[in-house]
């Protein structure tokens, strides 16, 4: 067969919906800035010409998706879509390339009861990630919460209360290869100490012309320094072990199945839960196919079920690899480390308090019925389609290589500090380079970038560096282990090359006039938990020596 190539990618989507955006000048702009204390998170989006904020539920759905909206049960108790829901989490995460796809009985309008009785109402499951009927009535294990940091803050907060129950007033430490905001800001709040253990020599590394061959997977935990950290600490001192997926604090560097295999087997050696924060599970797998020997003839199903046998359980923001507008999930592994951990048991080995039961009360108590979790019944079914959307290689293929365009462009542009290769929901540069090493930690210089590119270009971004991972109210241990980045995410399935074109042109730009980027200091908020999402700021000039 012939095969006429084209040294053009093939297109693999269509736009249906266009929005407009408005005319707003420089001036206008200036002025929000100042009404909203320069806290870009407060800077109104209408005002705006790309957000690059965050890639968090800003995804534009496929047609899939709305379609399916349409078929969402709003009933209180055992709503359609919660079987859906978690029949997805089991195709996507567990079954590999033997997958049922029950929601295409929904979309069909079964009308057979008994057959919905079989297939999807009465389904008894049990041993996995995904309890199902009576075993997750007696046992329950899987979570449905409508976003990824309200799966964190039920978890941690049950965590501690048990915790402190145990053995009152005792400090943990809690290392992961990078925490991300949300994840830190919960672990503080429960009295914990986070630690952030991954190469930073390896991140800040630019291979010759800006290209790897392979991606080295810069987001690894480093394993040595886990292995140490543990043994300093006392593996009772250290409750839970995190490996974020792919690594957000870490520039969106991926993971590889190697280091999450050891990183599970370390924390199985020393009897500790080994969790995921799983918001980029897909991209991860998209990452690990294209870049790690075994696993090129392989699905993106087929290699999420191996990454997630090898947890006891996780946490997920699926706003992210869900392709959603909302929607989260905490699970932990039945009968698993995680349980046999934080439940109690009497001393014939009875269960005496369920963790699971613990953790579905706080989950009533505080987003609604574990039939949906804070979530809408339209919003359970667009997120249970999205799951297969966000597994399907080329919808990846073509973000990850989106993302790189980006971070070529920057490179090739001259901007020094962009970390190379790109991850895979988005671009981060070192603002330290990016500063020629001028501008001392406590000038949050990263944020006046952020502040400056939303004021001269209308391009939000979020910092993730110094300012939002709070360097100054750190011991040195925790100082060495921040990346002081700015981040541009990208929403998925909605920017154009001619976004990425104008983003680079307005960091060229920016990059050139560096030296005018003004400083930042905090006016109000600066112990707060989380400051960035609401502490007042003022800009100042920099010094000649920073400029």
């Amino acid at each position: 067969m012939k095969k006429y190539q084209l040294d053009v990618p093939t297109p693999h989507s269509y736009t249906y919906v266009t929005k407009n955006l408005p005319n707003v000048t420089v001036e206008q702009r200036e002025r929000a800035l100042k009404a909203t204390h320069y806290n870009e998170f407060a800077f109104p989006a209408g005002m705006l010409t790309i957000d690059m904020l965050s890639d968090s539920g800003t995804t534009a759905m496929t047609d899939v998706q709305w379609s399916a909206m349409f078929l969402g049960d709003e009933s209180y108790g055992r709503n359609k879509g919660y079987y859906v829901l978690l029949d997805a989490f089991r195709d996507v995460f567990e079954r590999g390339d033997d997958q049922k796809r029950i929601i295409d009985l929904v979309r069909t309008d079964c009308t057979d009861v008994e057959k919905m009785m079989n297939e999807v109402y009465l389904c008894e499951y049990e041993g996995g990630l995904f309890n199902g009927g009576s075993a997750q009535m007696e046992r329950p294990n899987t979570f449905i919460i409508q976003q990824g940091r309200a799966a964190e803050s039920v978890l941690f907060e049950l965590v501690k209360k048990i915790l402190n129950e145990r053995e009152p007033g005792k400090t943990y430490t809690i290392p992961s290869n990078g925490h991300f905001d949300t994840t830190e800001g919960n672990i503080k709040q429960m009295g914990s100490i986070p630690r952030n253990l991954y190469n930073k020599k390896l991140l800040w590394e630019v291979p010759e012309n800006g290209h790897y061959e392979k991606n080295p997977f810069k987001g690894n935990m480093d394993t040595v320094k886990l292995e140490e950290l543990i043994e300093k600490l006392g593996p009772e001192n250290v409750p839970l072990i995190y490996t974020t997926i792919t690594n957000n604090t870490v520039c969106g560097q991926p993971v590889s199945m190697a280091n999450i295999r050891e990183c599970s087997r370390i924390a199985h050696k020393y009897e500790i839960p080994y969790m995921f924060d799983a918001a980029r599970w897909a991209e991860n797998a998209y990452f690990i196919k294209v870049n790690e020997d075994g696993y090129a003839g392989k699905s993106i199903p087929e290699i999420a079920k191996e990454m997630f046998s090898y947890c006891d359980g996780f946490t997920a923001s699926l706003k992210k690899d869900g392709h959603a507008n909302m929607g989260g999930v905490l699970a932990f592994r039945d009968k698993g480390l995680f349980w046999k951990k934080f439940s109690d048991f009497n001393e014939d080995g009875s269960v005496k308090t369920d963790v699971g039961i613990l953790l579905k009360v706080k989950q009533i108590s505080s987003y609604g019925n574990d039939s949906y979790g804070g979530m809408s019944g339209r919003d359970i079914m667009a997120l249970a389609a999205g799951l297969y959307e966000a597994a399907k290689f080329d919808y990846l293929d073509a973000r990850v290589k989106q993302c790189e365009y980006l971070a070529q462009g920057f490179y090739k542009a001259g901007v020094k500090g962009v970390v190379l290769p790109a991850g895979g929901h988005g671009v981060y540069i070192n603002m330290d380079e990016f500063f020629d090493n001028k501008r001392a930690p406590e000038t949050f210089a990263g944020q006046g970038f952020s502040v400056e590119l939303i004021r001269r270009y209308g391009i939000r971004t979020a910092e993730l560096g110094n300012y939002s991972m709070e360097y100054d109210l750190k011991t040195p241990e925790q100082q060495a282990e921040v990346a002081n980045v700015v981040r541009f995410a990208i929403n998925r399935s909605q920017l154009s090359k001619e976004h990425m074109d104008y983003v680079i042109a307005a960091v060229k730009a920016l990059y050139e006039d560096r030296a005018t980027i003004p400083n930042i200091r905090i006016v109000k908020g600066k112990n707060l938990p989380m400051r960035h999402f609401h502490a007042f700021l003022e800009t100042y000039e920099p010094s000649e020596d920073e400029k």
